[in-house]
């Protein structure tokens, strides 16, 4: 008998994520035969041990913090989403044995934010807080629905007027500090900086959130994360966890790996999100 197809995720840290459980239920959904592991690689040995997963015959990682931005410069090819955003997500070893770099990130947001919470987007004002490599993936996706303003604040300014200015063309974007954010409040909220994995919270004034303001936390826990914790101290419509966006960029994934698309309700399900 063959051996399965070998698949993983790597990221640093790493062991909180729930990742290997996706797609092993996407896995037994599709009938595919492959393993999913974690693999926590510090981000001096990124290269070495990701060239090294396929050498060995690996099929596809995902990639997740901090090594979005590097692993584009390791990708051999990338597609159009991943090349605009300058950060890689999903990793795919071609039949031509050329490395393939792809991000599904923006394709996870927007399928959650729009098909599981209902929202519309467009002529809202958006904040994004961080400018790294998940915010990468997700700005040119929310700039084509059309909002009024998109606002990306982070800790260093110029890092978010910088890549602000890289989607410029796409619609009304801007980037800032956070504490040049200004006092009147947004429709969405979206918090994309490692933060809460940290315990941590963006240092954002709540004049940013008002009671119709939804927020939405790119990070996950079955317990409240700490931007959602503030976002409703803050008196926010609601706020959501990003379970649905990491189910739905792991099925965007699964589906460019194994050319299948699995069903992401009944994980959405199992995970108690729906």
């Amino acid at each position: 008998m063959n051996a399965p197809d070998q698949y993983g995720v790597v990221g640093h840290p790493i062991n909180h994520s729930w990742s290997p459980f996706i797609h092993g239920l996407f896995a037994k959904q599709t009938e595919q035969f492959l393993v999913y592991r974690l693999y926590d690689i510090a981000p001096e040995d990124f290269r070495a041990q990701v060239l090294e997963f396929f050498t060995r015959g690996g099929r596809g990682l995902n990639v997740t913090v901090p090594h979005k931005e590097a692993a584009a410069e390791l990708a051999n090819e990338l597609t159009l989403r991943a090349d605009r955003a300058g950060a890689v997500n999903t990793l795919m070893m071609t039949a031509e044995h050329s490395l393939l770099g792809d991000n599904t990130d923006g394709h996870g947001l927007i399928c959650d934010l729009r098909k599981n919470l209902g929202l519309t987007i467009t002529n809202d004002r958006v904040l994004i807080l961080g400018a790294g490599g998940a915010t990468r993936g997700v700005v040119e996706p929310l700039l084509t629905l059309g909002p009024t303003e998109l606002v990306i604040a982070n800790r260093t300014p110029d890092r978010a007027v910088n890549l602000a200015s890289l989607f410029s063309d796409l619609g009304a974007v801007r980037g800032c500090g956070f504490d040049e954010v200004g006092d009147d409040p947004f429709d969405l909220v979206i918090n994309a900086t490692a933060a809460g994995l940290t315990g941590s919270v963006p240092n954002i004034d709540g004049s940013a959130i008002a009671s119709h303001t939804v927020c939405y936390d790119m990070s996950y826990s079955k317990s409240a994360t700490p931007f959602v914790t503030w976002a409703i101290e803050q008196g926010c419509a609601r706020a959501h966890k990003g379970w649905g966006m990491l189910v739905e960029q792991a099925a965007e994934a699964f589906a460019l790996w194994r050319n299948v698309r699995p069903d992401t309700a009944p994980v959405l399900t199992a995970l108690g999100m729906k």
